[in-house]
């Protein structure tokens, strides 16, 4: 995928918000879904960080029977795209479609000259039919920690094997050093890069090179893993549109 078209879609020149919802319930998700729609933000990623994927399962069917417009992308906690592009097309198979995938790890190993596990996602993925987006987890936080000599690299590879070169820092919640990201940015001239972690309406700025962000702790009510605070993401969403064809 190109830069462009991940723009064009969301139709935005300006870095795509893409919050994350950390699911507890239907209720939960529901609330913070019309939270988002209410502030004219157009998709959002279900994450399953308190149960498992069975437990989660009959909540991303019901999110979608009642938000079947809206763009929705499932984070499956610690699965590949190998696991979880099965399910997804299991799901869209039976009227849930998922628009985007999430995957922590994408299994790019730039220390090898031939990625054989990515390959393997790739091939399931090509295999499963699945339509959605992959977003692939590239030097990212709590997987094999990347040298960042070879962020570059990493990044090159990354971008043969998923739509959405997605990174992070260190940490959920922690800002990704910006050399990082501009170190991907050169090296991604015309792929999408999302960055999944750190993000706050106060740093929005210095990461205007990317395309999307994927934030939960920056625009979350303090002291909650669980529920957007309204007021963060407009002011978020007000930093976002003065980057509006910057870079």
């Amino acid at each position: 995928m190109k830069r462009a078209e991940f723009h064009d879609f969301f139709e935005s020149l300006a870095p795509i918000i893409l919050p994350v919802i950390h699911v507890i319930s239907e209720t939960q998700t529901s609330i913070n879904i019309d939270k988002l729609i209410d502030a004219g933000i157009k998709g959002c990623f279900l994450i399953n960080h308190d149960f498992d994927i069975e437990t989660f399962l009959p909540i991303i069917r019901s999110i979608r029977t009642g938000y079947p417009d809206f763009w929705i992308g499932i984070n499956f906690l610690a699965v590949t795209g190998l696991y979880a592009f099965p399910i997804l097309t299991s799901l869209e198979n039976g009227g849930c479609r998922i628009d985007a995938y999430w995957g922590d790890d994408a299994r790019i190993d730039e220390r090898e000259p031939h990625q054989a596990e990515a390959a393997a996602i790739a091939k399931t993925r090509k295999e499963c039919g699945w339509h959605g987006l992959y977003f692939g987890g590239t030097a990212f936080k709590k997987q094999r920690p990347v040298n960042p000599k070879d962020y570059a690299v990493a990044a090159m590879l990354a971008a043969d094997y998923m739509d959405v070169v997605t990174t992070s820092g260190i940490a959920t919640g922690n800002a990704a050093e910006i050399s990082k990201i501009a170190t991907f940015r050169s090296a991604l001239p015309d792929a999408p890069i999302a960055l999944a972690s750190g993000i706050t309406p106060d740093n929005a700025i210095d990461y205007k090179m990317v395309d999307c962000f994927m934030v939960a702790t920056g625009i979350n009510i303090d002291n909650d893993f669980y529920n957007i605070d309204l007021k963060k993401l407009n002011m978020l969403i007000s930093q976002c549109q003065k980057m509006e064809g910057s870079e």
